[in-house]
């Protein structure tokens, strides 16, 4: 059973997340939280250490449910080589999907973190090592199955593809022009097929 104070905080976090996401930490003010809230600043800090600790949560639940939407693209192919290609796949769709979202979370905080905040910036960059080294797992599992060249680095590969993508949705960002994505996603499905597969 939730309790009432677990409800408030996840309602909070849920309420604010797309804020901090589009306007950034520095710019998000406690009357933005309290205003989108319809709650007192005692309650948030009630639940709340300081905005930093709310941000951190923010970030984490907008990270989570991009992780899970990820993961279930992925989930349509026990293939690894298949799974890579699910992944350029569901980022074909990211600008749109990620729009909503007040764009993507990763690129946004840790832009928005680099000069500002050092444990916000940690977080961002703990995320970014996760889905490198799950890239990177994906690409070892297919060396093992006779899918992925013996010849591939797998972590150097998982870099790479990883790199291409948040440069690619920076671009789409940057130029409101979601050409970038598609472009790269299309260069990412030919590495692919000709470095990668066996």
């Amino acid at each position: 059973m939730i309790g009432k104070a677990e409800k408030t905080a996840t309602y909070i976090i849920e309420t604010v997340a797309p804020i901090f996401n589009k306007n950034g930490y520095a710019a998000t003010s406690i009357s933005d939280i309290t205003n989108a809230t319809g709650l007192t600043k005692g309650a948030i800090y009630g639940n709340f250490k300081n905005k930093e600790e709310l941000a951190i949560a923010a970030f984490k639940f907008m990270v989570k449910s991009l992780m899970r939407e990820i993961v279930k693209h992925m989930d349509k192919s026990d293939s690894p080589i298949e799974k890579l290609l699910l992944i350029s796949d569901f980022y074909r769709n990211y600008y749109l999907y990620t729009n909503k979202m007040g764009g993507c979370p990763i690129l946004n905080v840790g832009v928005d973190a680099n000069n500002q905040n050092t444990l916000l910036l940690q977080n961002v960059r703990t995320i970014i090592q996760r889905i490198q080294d799950q890239l990177a797992t994906i690409i070892e599992d297919g060396i093992e199955q006779g899918e992925i060249s013996t010849d591939v680095n797998a972590m150097a590969a998982a870099k790479r593809i990883d790199t291409m993508i948040q440069g690619a949705i920076f671009m789409a960002y940057t130029m409101d022009d979601d050409y970038y994505i598609q472009d790269t996603m299309n260069q990412i499905d030919t590495m692919i097929d000709t470095e990668l597969r066996a």
